[in-house]
């Protein structure tokens, strides 16, 4: 998988549907054992509550688990569940906890309000799409490093670091698209005396959507 979605942090929303309040809770995790200590977690923060619906979506294993937490079947989890399927995110998890108001939601009116709660809780917490890029290296003479390193933005990338020592050592990364590219102009611009190397390879934040 060269990119996905995922959530930015942790963040919660809430809203009162009929005297029942609804409280959304989304935090990225990247295995289930994160997602289990985070229901527990709000289960533990909110034992006096009637229900704390959960749902999660794994990239490790392709796991999607989620619970109604005694609401009527198929009228809490999977709501929960179809919003982030909807949504095309994964490595995260929802809890929807409710705190009964005394009047009675009615199955539609569940699946609504859940859906409700986890809508309003990744949109808190913000989407955001990681792609996969190349980590690079590069060093090149005091010279150089004006043009050289001019020259990492402008073919996509971003500097993560950079030592100056009897060289310059320049550390970044970059979509492997643009690694063609960036290596002729690199050539281009230092008649081949610079190049760079692969060190490995990590999924890095490209863009906000919501």
């Amino acid at each position: 998988m060269a990119e996905y979605r995922t959530i930015a942090g942790q963040a919660q929303d809430e809203f009162v549907e009929r005297r029942s309040r609804f409280i959304g809770y989304a935090k990225p995790v990247q295995t289930e054992e994160e997602a289990t200590a985070f229901i527990a977690e709000m289960k533990s923060k909110h034992w006096d509550a009637t229900h704390n619906v959960y749902a999660y979506i794994l990239r490790e294993g392709q796991l999607q688990r989620y619970s109604d937490d005694g609401e009527p079947q198929g009228t809490a989890g999977i709501p929960v569940l179809d919003v982030l399927q909807k949504s095309h995110v994964t490595d995260l998890v929802v809890v929807v906890t409710r705190y009964f108001g005394g009047i009675l939601l009615g199955g539609g009116g569940l699946v609504r309000a859940y859906s409700h709660g986890a809508s309003i809780a990744l949109k808190a917490a913000g989407i955001i799409t990681m792609k996969e890029c190349a980590l690079l290296r590069l060093t090149c003479d005091y010279a150089q490093y004006g043009r050289v390193g001019s020259l990492v933005p402008e073919c996509g990338g971003v500097t993560d670091n950079t030592d100056f020592t009897e060289i310059v050592t320049i550390r970044f990364h970059m979509a492997p698209e643009n690694l063609n590219a960036f290596s002729k102009k690199l050539a281009d611009a230092t008649n081949g005396q610079v190049s760079f190397e692969q060190e490995g390879q990590e999924f890095f934040k490209i863009e906000s959507e919501e």
